[in-house]
């Protein structure tokens, strides 16, 4: 029985390494072939009239329960008032924008764009609406993240942002810079602090009589690492680099939100919203969905999403990994449905 779980797993490897390099050969006959149209359709901008998308939810329901008279009737004024909102010049805008973060703060790219479109459009008394969901990451990416929403408040746009889910560490980052942040009761916000962390294997490698030998120019070009021996002397120039990031984190946070005690919550733990909100880190207990209800009898709201297609290759590389991710699933599966 073990054999036949083996030869099963191993023919699902073949057959992926099989997928995957037909895929790549594919891809880089595509590239070769559509080098020079190859930016073309792989940017742009989608705009959503989410007022309409609301009105449109409430027609779909009421049509579901009220007589077809009344219903006509109700259908008249919705034309009527979007008629004469039209027509107004004096209409107040909320732009939504959505920031799904991972640790590479990759969706970066896409938010530089939709803030230059919204800082393009913007009038006076206009306000911007971020719905930020994010664990954290990357210093630098979460760096430039953070700026980017640092140019709406530069032009002196409102600016909320909304934590349904987490905002934490380099997404609380984000969030800080805002005029408010709304958070539903149970999302996850906090943890100011800042972690680095990797496997040492000198002791593996002097086992098995490998040497491993490294050259830097510059005192400090390199303090930990994997393969080296690492000294005391590294450890306490690593600590004092985390320490200097960890410093940045918190001025960052006392600038922005000054009604927050930084030494009280800068100790890296995490809070539920519900609970953050008696240390200032949020302002409301409100989800996104709420504020958005609250919004659209006031402001023409107007959903900005800018998308940027990845690469032939890289869309490769990711359904690549995803044939691997499914293929270790597949094969645990066997062995714990086979295996006595």
């Amino acid at each position: 029985m073990i054999n036949w779980v083996y030869d099963f797993t191993l023919f699902l490897t073949e057959a992926v390494i099989i997928v995957i390099a037909i895929l790549a050969i594919v891809g880089g006959m595509v590239s070769m072939t559509s080098k020079g149209s190859r930016h073309k359709n792989r940017e742009h901008l989608d705009i959503h009239d989410l007022n309409k998308e609301y009105q449109q939810m409430a027609l779909e329901m009421q049509s579901s329960f009220l007589p077809a008279k009344e219903l006509k009737s109700i259908h008249k004024m919705h034309k009527k008032q979007l008629k004469l909102k039209r027509k107004s010049t004096s209409n107040k805008h909320l732009f939504v924008l959505d920031f799904k973060g991972d640790l590479r703060a990759n969706r970066v790219a896409n938010l530089r764009r939709e803030v230059d479109a919204v800082l393009l459009a913007a009038q006076d008394g206009d306000e911007v609406l971020l719905r930020l969901e994010s664990p954290g990451g990357v210093v630098h990416g979460y760096g430039l993240a953070a700026s980017q929403l640092q140019r709406f408040r530069e032009q002196e746009i409102h600016l909320t942002v909304a934590v349904d889910k987490v905002a934490a560490s380099g997404g609380y980052l984000m969030a800080c810079v805002a005029d408010q942040i709304i958070a539903a009761p149970f999302a996850i916000v906090g943890s100011i602090g800042v972690v680095a962390q990797l496997p040492n294997f000198n002791r593996l490698l002097k086992s098995h009589n490998i040497d491993y030998e490294q050259f830097t120019a510059g005192e400090y070009k390199r303090t930990i690492t994997l393969f080296g021996e690492n000294t005391d002397k590294a450890r306490n120039k690593m600590h004092e680099e985390l320490q200097q990031t960890h410093d940045l984190f918190k001025d960052y946070i006392t600038r922005c939100r000054p009604v927050v005690n930084i030494d009280q919550v800068a100790t890296g733990e995490h809070w539920f919203a519900s609970h953050a909100i008696e240390f200032n880190l949020v302002d409301k207990l409100q989800t996104s969905d709420s504020f958005l209800l609250e919004q659209r009898q006031k402001k023409d709201m107007i959903g900005v999403q800018y998308t940027i297609k990845p690469p032939l290759q890289e869309r490769l590389g990711m359904l690549g990994q995803s044939l691997l991710e499914r293929l270790q699933g597949s094969s645990d599966e066997a062995l714990q449905s086979r295996l006595p």
